[in-house]
């Protein structure tokens, strides 16, 4: 029997399994992945994100794998330039998620939880109403039961847990834009480079191995567009920012290219009886701003503090539980909307620049 089973081990759930087993919890986590392993995912961490890696103790680990530093960037909304980000302590980064992800499993391991590589969930096991453990199997196919207090759904916007346990949503924006991004070796240009102006997005951050991630955005109607021609399309929207066609076709791509076309940005109720979501299975926006990662770090934070406050009676657990749904909303309240009116049209207009403007000068002066 297990306080918690967290599934899904990437940036949620590792970080809530090493919180919890640190506060001394008996925490099963299980993936279907097996890890280092990468995923679909642009893999930025504002400095926010930063402190927590430094708070946790890992922040060493991750530099230690030569992911650079993004102390200059560009950034450029609705043709006016920002202020740069600059953060001389907690430094925003860009691991590659096979060097991140690995780090916070082994941290998670190290803390004492259990890790069960894949391991894939079949079913969730209900008693009166509640959830009360998982049904599974491993590579042999064996099913496999455990049960715990509660199971922690950290398994991505396409969540098992959030599925069957009908999660519902709320504050619901439908998908807007679609993307393509990929490596490039020699792609010169500053740390950090954002363009968000006339029906485009473009970002490129600095990663491990001296590689460069590099992606655009358009609106979701041109998907099949791109996806006829992507490097095409690539290349010619580079070209509308002066030099930067010029720069990519210096630079060699030395991967494929990934592409999504565009999910709903979404809040779901987080918790429930014998359950409970963190990270994007819990709340989703577009990627167009890299804040995943530090919202996935928020999530495991606040929600290892709650469920840690109703397994040691400092508070009943569904009070602590609706503490954290308070909280986390309260978190992204903001950026989330500033977001779906940014990818509304991918064209902000000079009354959403001093909306982002605000936003970032408050997430800049935020404590953190």
């Amino acid at each position: 029997m297990y306080d918690a089973i967290i599934v899904g081990a990437r940036c949620a759930g590792s970080p809530a399994a090493m919180l919890l087993a640190r506060d001394g919890h008996k925490v099963l986590v299980i993936d279907k992945a097996t890890f280092p392993s990468d995923t679909l995912s642009t893999h930025f961490i504002t400095s926010e994100g930063v402190k927590s890696l430094a708070d946790w103790g890992l922040l060493d680990r991750v530099m230690a794998t030569g992911c650079p530093p993004l102390p200059d960037s560009k950034i450029v909304w609705g043709g006016v330039e920002m202020p740069p980000i600059s953060d001389p302590v907690y430094t925003p980064i860009c691991p590659r998620r096979t060097v991140l992800d690995h780090i916070l499993v082994e941290a998670a391991r190290e803390a004492g939880a259990e890790i069960r590589e894949a391991f894939s969930l079949d079913d969730l096991l209900w008693e009166a109403g509640a959830v009360v453990g998982i049904r599974g199997h491993g590579r042999d196919g064996q099913p496999l039961e455990e049960r715990a207090t509660i199971v922690v759904g950290a398994d991505g916007r396409n969540s098992r847990v959030a599925e069957k346990t009908a999660a519902p949503q709320y504050n619901v924006f439908p998908s807007a834009t679609c993307g393509y991004y990929s490596y490039w070796s020699d792609f010169e240009g500053p740390g950090m480079e954002v363009y968000v102006q006339d029906g485009y997005g473009i970002f490129t951050f600095k990663t491990n191995d001296g590689l460069t991630c590099s992606g655009i955005e358009w609106p979701k109607a041109r998907f099949e567009e791109a996806r006829k021609d992507i490097e095409g399309s690539m290349m010619a929207t580079f070209d509308r920012i002066p030099g930067m066609g010029e720069r990519a076709r210096k630079a060699k791509r030395v991967d494929q290219y990934y592409g999504v076309a565009g999910a709903d940005s979404y809040y779901r109720k987080p918790y429930g009886p014998g359950w409970a979501l963190a990270g994007d299975a819990g709340y989703h926006k577009d990627p167009l701003l890299g804040q995943g990662i530090t919202d996935a770090f928020r999530d495991a934070t606040m929600l290892s503090a709650a469920l840690h406050a109703g397994f040691s009676g400092q508070a009943p657990l569904e009070e602590a539980l609706a503490g954290y749904e308070k909280a986390r909303n309260e978190a992204t309240v903001m950026i989330y909307q500033v977001t779906n009116l940014i990818t509304a049209n991918l064209n902000p207009d000079s009354n959403i620049v001093r909306m982002i403007s605000t936003q970032m000068e408050q997430m800049a002066s935020a404590p953190v």
